[in-house]
């Protein structure tokens, strides 16, 4: 039997808290932390200089008044755009952050983190070494100790060989019955999945062998409650304050 080995909470803010504020900024963590979670949840690109910056897409259209991809830009290019007026107008001069700014931000915050690796194609060893090379070294020593995910096995390979101390969960759209093997090869301390295909039976098979089980993206109280009367161990939601009366 496996146990947690992390304090992660029920409940944890998605890209910060992404129905209030811009996804991935600075001020989406700061208004995680205003709505009472303890942990979030953000996906780190890589550009083409070799930085970590914190981003969900491939693509910048979506989240910035810009366009292209993360992977071909500079830090400099990317920093350039706006990543916060496409939500809400007082949300301008939000920029694409840099891991380091959020890590020192969630020092100051108080916040815990699950740090999801999202590699641009063909990037993925290099996306995975440069980002466990910086929590090793910065991460603030008074948070809990992070948790990286991803649904990229190779990354989550990478993340093994590069700072092995640092959990990892696996991340499914759908967990197959292959589940088991796929996280015992990485050793990873948690399994994540979408919500919509777990079955009860599922959960409590994933749950007796030891294992968290947090499923993404849940925002309704009504589901989030389902899913903990199966077992799960926590949720991920875009507006955590429906789901934190729960807990």
């Amino acid at each position: 039997m496996r146990q947690p080995q992390l304090p992660m909470p029920k409940v944890i803010g998605h890209r910060g808290a992404a129905s209030h504020a811009p996804e991935n900024t600075l001020a989406g963590f700061r208004a995680a932390k205003a709505l009472g979670v303890s942990w979030v949840e953000f996906d780190v690109h890589l550009t083409v200089d070799g930085r970590c910056v914190v981003i969900h897409d491939d693509l910048i259209d979506r989240t910035t008044d810009g366009q292209g991809e993360v992977g071909q830009m500079t830090l400099e290019e990317l920093s350039s755009y706006d990543a916060g007026a496409w939500f809400d107008p007082s949300f301008a001069g939000e920029t694409v952050p840099t891991l380091e700014e959020v890590m020192d931000l969630l020092g100051e915050l108080g916040l815990g983190a699950n740090v999801e690796l999202k590699p641009s194609p063909g990037a993925e060893d290099e996306t995975a070494t440069a980002t466990m090379a910086l929590l090793r070294t910065s991460w603030p020593t008074h948070l809990p100790p992070p948790l990286v995910s991803s649904f990229d096995y190779r990354s989550l390979e990478m993340a093994q060989q590069a700072a092995p101390e640092i959990a990892r969960g696996l991340l499914l759209e759908t967990v197959t019955d292959e589940w088991r093997s796929l996280v015992e090869a990485i050793d990873a301390t948690t399994l994540h999945c979408g919500h919509t295909a777990l079955t009860p039976a599922r959960a409590k098979e994933i749950r007796a062998a030891g294992y968290p089980l947090f499923c993404y993206t849940v925002n309704h109280a009504g589901r989030a409650q389902e899913l903990f009367g199966w077992g799960v161990s926590g949720v991920f939601s875009d507006v955590p304050d429906q789901i934190l009366p729960l807990v």
